[in-house]
């Protein structure tokens, strides 16, 4: 060795980088990944609709679209393929399909013969469903929750958000061009609506909800029931549907009230009793509330 080459300190890092190996996503995590893709598309088709006064095919396309966000997550749980990419893409997607895109549909569709004052509701309502959709992401960082919290949301979810926006553009395929489309109703509508999205009030969460076996069978039976009324009659069903969900909303107060005065006291939820699993597997147990 020549006496001038310094001799490499083995304590030192190795200077030379090393070659990372090539970084791959799995199947699971990509399959969720698609839904919600897809899910933005229909989304986004909804406003081309609309640009050609398609209406029917825009709702249904942000119809499509609410039922590919409430696949994604279950599929992702399913395949454990859940990742804060995922949940990133989601939450872009939601406020796209169910803020920016009705907003669209609606100025397209009454609120654009109101001049500004038109598309100012319309920016306000996808400006509280971008809000709504920001605090719910706050939410999930909180670890303080009771296990019991997710059976709500806090203000109306985004997808639910958009049915109920729509609520008149709907009636009006029933009911025809009357009172509905006028701009003074559905800009007050929206702020409505938009007023739910980002109010305190607490809904219904159905991510967490359990059937008990005894009502599995009338359940089927009534998810028939609807299947059968949305292809005969699909405008008056979801009419019914998006009715029946604000109905709900008093309910959900109210147990969400009890619920909180009950840990507030100690005291267990009230749930007799929780089923499961309901394979034959053995794991059909029905676990007792506890003391």
């Amino acid at each position: 060795m020549n006496a001038d080459t310094p001799t490499p300190d083995p304590s030192s890092p190795d200077p030379t980088p090393k070659k990372r190996g090539i970084r791959v996503m799995s199947l699971n995590k990509f399959i969720p990944n698609m839904l919600t893709l897809m899910g933005l598309a229909s989304g986004l088709t909804s406003v081309r609709f609309a640009l050609d006064s398609r209406w029917e095919f825009a709702v249904m396309a942000i119809a499509v679209a609410a039922l590919l966000d409430t696949l994604d997550g279950r599929v992702a749980r399913l395949l454990k393929g859940a990742s804060k990419f995922g949940a990133e893409l989601d939450s872009l997607s939601d406020f796209v399909c169910f803020g920016v895109c009705p907003a669209l549909v609606l100025y397209l569709w009454a609120m654009q013969d109101a001049g500004r004052w038109g598309w100012l509701i319309c920016l306000l309502f996808a400006m509280c469903c971008g809000l709504r959709l920001a605090r719910f992401n706050v939410a999930l960082e909180d670890p303080n929750k009771p296990a019991w919290a997710g059976q709500f949301f806090t203000g109306v979810p985004a997808p639910a958000g958009a049915g109920l926006v729509l609520l008149p553009m709907i009636l009006s395929f029933n009911l025809g061009d009357t009172f509905v489309r006028e701009p003074a109703f559905v800009g007050i509508w929206q702020l409505i609506v938009g007023g739910m999205l980002i109010s305190t009030i607490h809904t219904l969460s159905f991510k967490a909800s359990r059937i008990p076996r005894a009502w599995f069978l009338p359940m089927m039976i009534g998810i028939t029931v609807v299947i059968t009324f949305t292809v005969s009659a699909p405008w008056w069903t979801l009419s019914v549907v998006i009715i029946a969900y604000l109905f709900s909303m008093p309910y959900a107060i109210r147990r969400y009230k009890r619920l909180l005065d009950r840990d507030a006291a100690g005291l267990p939820p009230e749930e007799d009793e929780e089923i499961e699993d309901d394979d034959d597997d053995g794991e059909n147990a029905i676990s007792q509330p506890k003391p």
